[in-house]
């Protein structure tokens, strides 16, 4: 009987381990689970180590083009020529540029679409002072279209870069926002260009989240090229149009601005108004 007993007490015991155990492991669950591991989680860089070297190898490749492109410039006084960050910046180095563009025309659009397409493919600030001096430098017709150009190559790098390695990073930046889209994108498949283009002229989404998330919700190249290259335009006449008024500095022009800028607002409006005075908006049915 004693034996039974202590068999007994061997059998409760483990059976209280086993339970210990268990609701030691439902506690790890719950705490791996919990908001605070999930944000740690997700605090971690998503890129692995090959898409990061990826990154830096495509980075550093156009960064050596940039650079061969500077070194065939003619040399001019490279104190003064800096990255507009403000509008008094955009002023003197208008100025500066003004002379160096007419003695050296093709070297300047060189220059001037590298550093474009450069920024914008990586995402750098500063790519609307670039708008803004082409219209001060180059006019309405040039102006808008040497910036509807380097936008458009500028996205379509930046599409095939983060088709390269831009999956996780999206996902970690803006998870709710990609779902969103994706699901957006899987319900306008048959209608996928009018909705591209919707996105590219009203600000529905960033630029940037478009030109990253396009190849993840399989969104064709064709199509991507196509909306950035029409959709741009507007909002690229508005830039030039502003960068031709602070070129003159002269007050009238940055007023005839606002009116501009209303103009095409309002033809925006009408475009994509669900109904027009006359008729249906070719993308109201997106």
């Amino acid at each position: 009987m004693a034996a039974a007993r202590n068999v007994n007490v061997v059998i409760g015991d483990g059976l209280r381990t086993l339970r210990d155990e268990e609701g030691g492991n439902g506690k790890a669950k719950e705490a791996e689970e919990s908001p605070t591991a999930k944000r740690f989680k997700s605090d971690r860089f998503p890129l692995t180590r090959w898409e990061f070297a990826a990154f830096v190898g495509v980075f550093l490749l156009f960064a050596s083009g940039l650079f061969c492109v500077y070194l065939t410039m003619p040399p001019a006084e490279y104190g003064k020529l800096k990255l507009p960050r403000t509008v008094s910046d955009l002023r003197l180095l208008k100025n500066n540029l003004a002379t160096y563009a007419e003695d050296y025309p093709v070297q300047f659009i060189l220059g001037y679409c590298s550093t474009y397409i450069f920024m914008q493919t990586f995402m750098i600030p500063g790519t609307i002072f670039m708008s803004l001096l082409a219209g001060a430098l180059f006019g309405v017709v040039r102006g808008l279209m040497l910036v509807v150009f380097n936008a458009t190559v500028g996205a379509s790098s930046c599409f095939f870069l983060s088709k390269l390695i831009g999956r996780p990073l999206v996902s970690w930046l803006w998870p709710e926002k990609l779902r969103f889209f994706q699901a957006e994108i899987a319900k306008r498949r048959e209608k996928l260009l009018n909705y591209m283009l919707f996105l590219r002229i009203t600000p529905t989404l960033p630029n940037l989240f478009i030109n990253l998330a396009s190849p993840i919700v399989d969104i064709p190249f064709h199509i991507f090229f196509s909306a950035t290259l029409i959709g741009l335009i507007p909002a690229s006449y508005i830039t030039v149009r502003a960068g031709i008024a602070l070129g003159d500095l002269k007050r009238s022009e940055s007023m005839n601005e606002g009116s501009e800028k209303g103009r095409a607002t309002e033809l925006q409006r009408l475009f994509f108004s669900p109904k027009a005075s006359e008729g249906r908006s070719p993308l109201s049915a997106i």
